[in-house]
């Protein structure tokens, strides 16, 4: 992938992620990468989720943490607005 690319990319999911928790940081952008990144594999590939579900249990379980924190974040900044 090409820098200005990448660059682009970058700009678009710190948007992405200001529109989606009404902040953003690097915590958080990176948060929003994972989050979306599973969420589009699952609804993509499922048989791949859950094999990775299966190999993985702490990490199934950081996942659900994770979307859990996504969800309540949003609808606090939902609230805000």
């Amino acid at each position: 992938m090409n820098q200005k690319l990448n660059e682009q990319l970058e700009g678009l999911l710190t948007k992405y992620t200001e529109l989606l928790l009404g902040e953003e940081n690097e915590e958080l952008r990176e948060k929003v990468k994972a989050w979306a990144l599973f969420t589009h594999i699952s609804k993509s590939m499922p048989p791949l989720a859950k094999h990775w579900n299966e190999q993985y249990p702490d990490g199934k379980e950081g996942i659900k943490e994770l979307i859990t924190e996504i969800q309540q974040l949003n609808q606090k900044a939902r609230g805000n607005n």
